[in-house]
């Protein structure tokens, strides 16, 4: 039965072109901007390089300090002192990475300026970001306490910096007129990743700012390495304990405010969005709003299929008349008119797909996001197949309803 529905849905598509290719350019274009988005949301959250650990680990990107009595409040990154003094002693996790948020500094090769994006870590940021190593290795703790100017570079900083030379560990980099010597070299992460995005990483210590500094605010993120992801809610626990115990910094201020999230919750929680909510960090309400635009998103190209599927359909009305006569029921044509719907809504996902695949390589080889590698991975490619049996099924369900109530008389005169 299938195989005839098969062959009924092929020569309908054949037998009014121009309307094929609408249906289908519909279909394909709305899915292509579907898998396109869902694409880079799966690189922005997934577990990918460098991030790898993020199925067990728990970020501190923001804490807030309040004077609820005159209004005020801050709002941001913390610094290094209440980082290390906070948050590296607590006694659950297996590590805690620290690093600043990323600044750009200045270096000139050949009279020309290059921009390199600067990061501030400590030594145990390496254990809990996953960067791969093509050259050299990181620096370790007692290179950070002697306060050594060594460095960790990309491979883009590299070429930018030293042309196409085979190693560069042990050659020295000037930036913002301070030279560090090379002793690492790491793949290239995208910029998209910002507590382990940078061109170029060295020790705390060598800040200009005072990493010794007693306050709370500053431009540090730590993340927190769990032995297991069953230790998460622990650390949540006990960091939780701990920030119940701090006081604003602030003379006068009385309200002070951290969590330890997980990756999307810590991006959420400092967004408008998210700014306010509750344990999960406003993941929840994002997820609503992102599943009504791709409503509305779809709700479009839906009602104009649907149009021109009750055209198609009226066109069949012979059709629909002689096969009542012989007895067809209702619900057997409705089956037959949404099985020949979702073949082709499958045809413009096939469409979408190709498409797709075109517009990510364009994506990523035009450098318009800096490092990223945007894929077709089996997450895309469900949500890309599930929403096209949606798009079938919402299309298809009210021309097919509408068919069905033909009478036999009708749609004979109708022809």
């Amino acid at each position: 039965m299938l195989k005839n529905y098969f062959k009924i849905a092929i020569a309908v598509l054949k037998r009014r072109k121009f309307f094929t290719f609408i249906s289908l350019f519909g279909i394909s274009f709305t899915l292509t901007i579907l898998i396109v988005l869902t694409a880079f949301v799966d690189n922005l959250t997934g577990a990918n390089y460098p991030e790898v650990n993020r199925d067990r680990s728990l970020y501190i990107t923001f804490i807030q300090q309040k004077d609820t009595k005159n209004n005020g409040q801050m709002n941001g990154p913390a610094s290094y002192y209440y980082l290390s003094h906070y948050v590296s002693t607590l006694k659950t996790p297996e590590k805690v990475g620290i690093g600043s948020m990323f600044s750009p500094t200045n270096a000139y090769v050949n009279d020309k300026k290059l921009v390199i994006d600067l990061k501030y870590t400590n030594d145990s940021f390496w254990d809990v970001i996953g960067y791969e190593f093509v050259e050299g290795k990181p620096y370790n703790r007692q290179q950070i306490n002697n306060g050594e100017r060594v460095a960790v570079i990309t491979e883009e900083t590299k070429r930018n910096y030293f042309g196409n030379i085979a190693t560069v560990v042990g050659k020295y980099i000037e930036t913002d007129n301070v030279q560090y010597r090379v002793i690492g070299v790491v793949k290239n992460a995208p910029v998209t990743m910002l507590v382990s995005y940078a061109n170029m990483f060295v020790p705390y210590t060598v800040s200009r700012k005072d990493y010794t500094a007693k306050g709370h605010m500053g431009e540090y993120m730590a993340v927190i390495l769990a032995k297991s992801k069953a230790d998460l809610p622990k650390i949540k626990a006990e960091y939780a304990s701990v920030v119940s115990k701090i006081k604003p910094d602030v003379k006068g201020w009385n309200v002070f405010k951290s969590q330890a999230d997980p990756y999307v919750a810590s991006l959420i929680r400092n967004s408008p969005v998210g700014r306010g909510s509750g344990e999960d960090g406003g993941v929840g309400k994002l997820i609503f709003i992102g599943c009504i635009f791709v409503l509305f998103f779809m709700l479009l190209p839906t009602l104009n299929l649907i149009n021109i599927n009750i055209s198609r359909i009226m066109e069949r009305s012979s059709e629909i008349g002689v096969r009542k006569a012989f007895g067809a029921s209702g619900l057997t044509l409705v089956g037959q008119f949404i099985v020949e719907n979702i073949i082709l809504t499958f045809l413009g996902c096939l469409i979408g797909i190709v498409l797709s695949f075109i517009a990510l390589q364009l994506i990523n080889n035009s450098n318009l996001i800096a490092n990223i590698h945007l894929t077709i991975n089996l997450t895309v490619l469900f949500f890309s197949l599930l929403a096209c049996l949606i798009f079938g099924l919402l299309s298809g369900v009210y021309p097919a309803w509408r068919m069905s109530r033909l009478q036999v008389v009708t749609a004979l005169k109708a022809q």
